[in-house]
């Protein structure tokens, strides 16, 4: 597909849909004909968003107040879409936040919070949505990763790189097992994107000091995860500067990419001070 693909007819989930990179997702496949269930914390602003999508595209939607970092949220919003007569044919595994500082700077419950809707709800919501893919012959499967995921670890935000390494080979192995079936995965793996996911984590002085280059709108950079979806690419980053720091950790040896992480983000904290 190119950039007349339509999903007409086709249901889409999308969480973490009530800002950033989640509503431009939203936005482009109502675009695009798809209808779309919207899921977050934030009830009123999916309202609002569910409203000019219905409005500007004639499209159905759904509104699913949840939060994934509680066990439970997945099979609440898969029996709610289930209930209404919706079967998913596009995920958009999306919903997110960070923990600042150091693994310590966090007690436990926040680190397990992290963990529940970093990496065990987006399996959950995969395992959930898949058969139903399965059994019609079509599905698409979008899991927001990270450039973190794909370049050695550094200091600070201890779980971040982490958890988007997970979504990155859990993208490919489900890209492999799917094979044939009609279901297509894909791990989007950005870098720095304009949204509000640095205010919430208390990071926007922090990454304001970042040349201008290194960030890109939420509108292109889901615009070819769509067409990297579509095309089978299964990990897709997207920017330029981006696709040389993803190519260049790959092409280093492993201490020396390790190294020079290492360096830039501790350059990165002193200009921070």
């Amino acid at each position: 597909m190119g950039r007349d693909m339509t999903y007409r007819g086709r249901w889409a989930l999308a969480s973490g849909a009530s800002a950033g990179i989640g509503e431009a997702f939203a936005r482009a496949l109502a675009a695009k004909g798809a209808n779309v269930a919207l899921t977050a914390r934030r009830s009123e602003r999916l309202d609002a968003l569910a409203a000019d999508l219905a409005r500007e595209h004639a499209v159905d939607t759904r509104v699913i107040a949840a939060d994934l970092a509680k066990p439970g949220a997945p099979d609440d919003i898969f029996r709610t879409l289930e209930a209404g007569g919706v079967g998913v044919d596009i995920l958009i595994n999306n919903a997110g936040f960070g923990l600042p500082g150091y693994y310590l700077d966090s007690e436990w419950p926040a680190h397990r919070d992290f963990i529940e809707l970093m990496v065990t709800s987006y399996a959950h919501l995969v395992r959930l949505v898949l058969p139903g893919m399965k059994e019609r012959g079509y599905g698409r499967i979008v899991q927001v990763a990270s450039l973190a995921g794909l370049v050695p670890g550094s200091a600070g935000h201890t779980l971040y790189g982490a958890s988007k390494a997970f979504l990155v080979s859990f993208s490919q192995s489900l890209a492999a097992e799917c094979e044939g079936t009609g279901v297509k995965v894909s791990a989007l793996c950005p870098g720095f994107t304009y949204s509000e996911f640095h205010d919430v984590n208390n990071s926007r002085a922090l990454v304001s000091k970042l040349p201008k280059y290194m960030f890109m709108d939420a509108a292109p950079v889901v615009e070819g995860a769509l067409r990297a979806v579509e095309n089978a690419h299964v990990v897709y980053v997207p920017g330029l500067w981006n696709k040389f720091a993803a190519w260049l950790a790959k092409a280093l040896p492993r201490p020396w990419a390790a190294q020079a992480v290492k360096r830039q983000s501790a350059k990165f904290r002193r200009q921070s001070a």
